[in-house]
């Protein structure tokens, strides 16, 4: 479960990329982040998965607030987030199969379960 609490983002004094936002995404729950240009989109997803810091508020993925993770845990926290960009950054001279199987090889899945994860739907 991904929880945000009045967390807002503030980049100086006057650029207010996210103010005050609450929201609370369930396990296994599918979201769609739209809107127009500059309002807040990556700088949302910047903050779910630790790139960015909070101005204010707090961010609880599982339970635990991210942001106080030791940086040497990071890693492991976001194989725990799955984030699809709208530029999705294939590997062109593999298939989407094939792109799909990387991933999960690099994440140490058995070769098995890498053929089968693909064609599951």
């Amino acid at each position: 479960m991904i929880q945000l609490y009045h967390v807002s983002k503030e980049y100086g004094r006057f650029r207010h990329a996210l103010t005050e936002v609450t929201c609370r995404i369930e396990r296994g729950e599918f979201v769609f982040l739209t809107g127009p240009s500059g309002a807040g989109k990556t700088t949302f997803l910047k903050l779910l998965f630790r790139e960015e810091a909070p101005t204010s508020g707090q961010i609880v993925v599982n339970g635990r607030n991210i942001w106080v993770l030791p940086s040497s845990q990071v890693p492991y926290f976001r194989r725990t987030i799955g984030v699809v960009f709208q530029d999705f950054r294939l590997i062109e001279r593999k298939t989407v199969f094939e792109n799909i199987a990387f991933v999960q090889s690099v994440l140490g899945l058995p070769r098995a379960e890498q053929r089968r994860r693909p064609t599951r739907s």
